[in-house]
């Protein structure tokens, strides 16, 4: 580890302080767009805007690459950032937000393919599980640490949006300056939405629903918080239990699901997390009841993005498992443009308390087609390796994951035989 960590140190460095400011700027959106007097449907337009950027970004920025170089697109990318932050306290409309929030989304999602790719181009084969382990620690630890970052400012002035700005600014230093070269670029294309469902119709709806749920966690959580009347460090500590749960539950979960049927686990990871969910709803807005929610949903939601791809690759050739992944991201980005919206509209209706009732709908939707799907096609005998990835991830990261995991299941397969 500490050998990937000396080959990789300004690469996580950089990433480090881009993913303090995405995750400061995510809930600092909400709470300000509470302040500045935004309708429920309108900050949820705002936060869907930045997956409409992150979906967009995902089929043009490997292009982009391929023309002008990761450098170049590197720098250009997070200076927008760094603008459009700075930009959004002198200009409060949810109009402009919104497309701030585009930029914002098509621009780190960007940035997350140039870094991945520099990241596989780092570290030889032996070493690409540690890197890509070192890579989620990072990125978990910045979202988490910004949370307590927004504990410490005002969200009323500009100090925070500054903060961020520099942070950004700052992040593409180490990685510019960095001795490493510039990694040759492939873009994947992706599986065709019919075949991908006819390999494996869960992965699908799945990754379709945890869309919805991710977005949810990002964007609408600290509305949700602002609305019910938590204070500035609660919704700090409620949206970082997200993360702290993801973090944390991760492995432990990928460990069982090469023991058991995938969507045995799919099933019940789905159903226990729905009760969750359900039950944060009932806790009447008891505070260390919504955190203890946050953090069992959030670790167990998270893991199923890996879980479901871990799931559809059971079912697909080797050599297409880079474009169907390709395509379950797409799907997974569809889900999450139109998660803040419905749960924005449904809270303005039925009141903030529906916001933890509506990902229990989606979770509890998710473990139903796992069951119905149980009574569909046989157990594999034959399964892939889990690999852990995060749902901010793109596909260049979930990749090499699937490379890692290939070589894991071979080495397995091989001492099996001996």
């Amino acid at each position: 580890m500490f050998t990937v960590l000396g080959n990789t140190w300004a690469l996580m460095l950089g990433m480090m302080l881009l993913m303090v400011g995405n995750g400061l700027q995510g809930t600092l959106i909400g709470i300000r767009g509470e302040i500045e007097g935004f309708s429920t449907i309108e900050l949820s337009i705002v936060m869907s805007a930045y997956f409409v950027g992150f979906l967009g970004a995902s089929q043009l920025v490997p292009e982009l690459i391929r023309r002008v170089g990761h450098v170049r697109v590197f720098a250009a990318l997070a200076s927008f950032i760094s603008a459009v932050l700075i930009a959004y306290p002198l200009l409060t409309n949810p109009i402009f937000w919104s497309v701030g929030r585009v930029v914002i989304g098509f621009c780190y999602c960007g940035v997350y393919i140039t870094a991945e790719s520099w990241l596989n181009n780092s570290v030889d084969n032996e070493k690409r599980g540690q890197a890509l382990s070192l890579y989620m620690i990072v990125q978990m630890v910045g979202i988490v640490s910004a949370q307590g970052v927004l504990a410490l400012g005002n969200p009323n002035g500009y100090s925070l949006f500054i903060i961020i700005s520099i942070l950004v600014s700052i992040s593409f230093a180490p990685i510019l300056l960095s001795i490493s070269p510039a990694p040759a670029f492939e873009r994947t294309k992706l599986m065709t939405l019919s075949r991908l469902f006819t390999s494996s119709p869960l992965a699908c709806v799945g990754m379709f629903l945890l869309g919805g749920v991710f977005s949810a966690q990002f964007g609408m959580s600290a509305v949700f918080g602002a609305q019910i009347g938590l204070s500035l460090s609660q919704i700090s500590l409620f949206v970082a239990s997200f993360y702290i749960g993801a973090m944390i539950f991760q492995y432990p979960i990928g460990w069982v699901s090469d023991k058991m049927d995938r969507r045995l686990l799919i099933l019940l990871i789905s159903a226990a997390s729905a009760t969750g969910s359900a039950s944060a709803y009932f806790a009447g807005g008891y505070f260390f009841a919504l955190v203890f929610a946050a953090f069992l949903v959030g670790g167990l939601t998270n893991p199923l993005y890996s879980l479901l791809i871990a799931h559809a690759n059971d079912f697909i050739e080797y050599e297409d498992m880079a474009s169907a992944a390709a395509g379950l991201l797409f799907v997974n980005g569809v889900g999450a443009v139109s998660g803040p919206i419905i749960i924005g509209y449904a809270m303005n209706a039925f009141g903030p308390e529906i916001f933890f009732v509506i990902i229990a709908l989606l979770m509890a939707t998710l473990a139903i087609y796992a069951g119905y799907r149980m009574t569909q096609r046989a157990t594999v005998s034959d399964t892939s390796s889990y690999a852990a990835v995060l749902p901010n991830s793109t596909g260049v990261a979930v990749e090499i994951a699937q490379e890692y995991a290939f070589d894991i299941t071979n080495d397995d397969e091989e001492k099996s035989d001996a």
